[in-house]
């Protein structure tokens, strides 16, 4: 994604859209908030060229072995790299273009019940070669460091600190750190590892067995895209003369907030997605690299 230089009422994240039309002008203050406003996607998806491509990207033995999750993520970053809408956000009642593309996710330090969660974020660079290879190389970095520490990341280092004042300072921090939000000033110290400022936020509940087709969005930040992932699963495919084939799926589920773009852009950014997922190799080319999917 070109930086470009900053106008007077962009934000440090991102770029205000102008020349509007007046519904979409009208929109935030009409429409409400934007937990109100979520539009929820959802597709199972065959993991059938996923699989044979991460066992040739695996086949050299990697220092760190390529998973689903990378490809997840990869294919996210990638779609929202080729649909920019998709990285639009609204906040002060204004309407921006985050820019950079961000995708958050948590990392448990290890899977037991008590341990604690660590808040990443991956940074697509769109010049930096094959997105699924950035992907993994962040990945490997974060779990290296989250689950070789003890010590407090980022956000969560602040957050601990924080959470020992009494409840009435609690209330005017969140309610400054609100209005600083609506004015475009909050600071970048504790955005830099929150996940509800990101261009989208994955959870992986398939990692621990689970299943769920949606989450919310949040009012905080300025999120606008939540992704669920869930358990892999053998399902039947069928063929027209009534035999089948039990392949690896996986279903997912999109929350969007349906106020940034209209439902054809969401129709065709879905179309995206399910590209990545019949033809897995188009993660290997540069990020930059533009998707035929009309």
């Amino acid at each position: 994604m070109a930086k470009r230089k900053k106008r007077l009422g962009d934000r440090w994240d991102g770029y205000r859209l102008r020349g509007l039309d007046p519904v979409h002008v009208m929109m935030p203050y009409i429409f409400g908030r934007r937990t109100a406003n979520e539009a929820v996607l959802g597709e199972t998806f065959d993991l059938t060229e996923v699989d044979k491509f991460l066992a040739k990207k695996n086949a050299n033995n990697p220092e760190f072995k390529y998973t689903w999750f990378h490809f997840f993520t990869a294919a996210i970053a990638k779609t929202i790299y080729l649909r920019p809408k998709m990285n639009y956000f609204i906040a002060g009642g204004h309407y921006y273009e985050r820019d950079s593309i961000q995708v958050a996710f948590n990392v448990k330090r290890q899977f037991t019940d008590d341990a604690e969660e660590a808040m990443a974020k991956f940074v697509l660079d769109p010049e930096g070669g094959s997105p699924i290879d950035q992907v993994n190389s962040y990945v490997h970095k974060v779990v290296t460091t989250v689950r070789g520490t003890t010590t407090k990341m980022g956000v969560d280092g602040a957050l601990k600190a924080l959470s020992y004042l009494p409840r009435p300072i609690w209330r005017f921090l969140a309610w400054c750190l609100r209005k600083m939000e609506y004015y475009g000033i909050y600071p970048k110290g504790l955005a830099a590892d929150d996940p509800t400022y990101s261009s989208a936020y994955l959870t992986n509940l398939g990692s621990i067995k689970m299943n769920a087709d949606y989450h919310h969005l949040f009012d905080c930040g300025t999120i606008s895209f939540f992704v669920t992932i869930g358990e892999v699963k053998k399902i039947p495919y069928f063929h027209e003369d009534g035999t089948f084939d039990m392949r690896n799926s996986i279903k997912m589920g999109l929350t969007i907030d349906e106020r940034i773009a209209d439902g054809y852009y969401f129709a065709k950014t879905l179309r995206l997605v399910r590209k990545f997922f019949q033809n897995p190799e188009l993660l290997d080319l540069p990020a930059a690299e533009p998707v035929d999917i009309d």
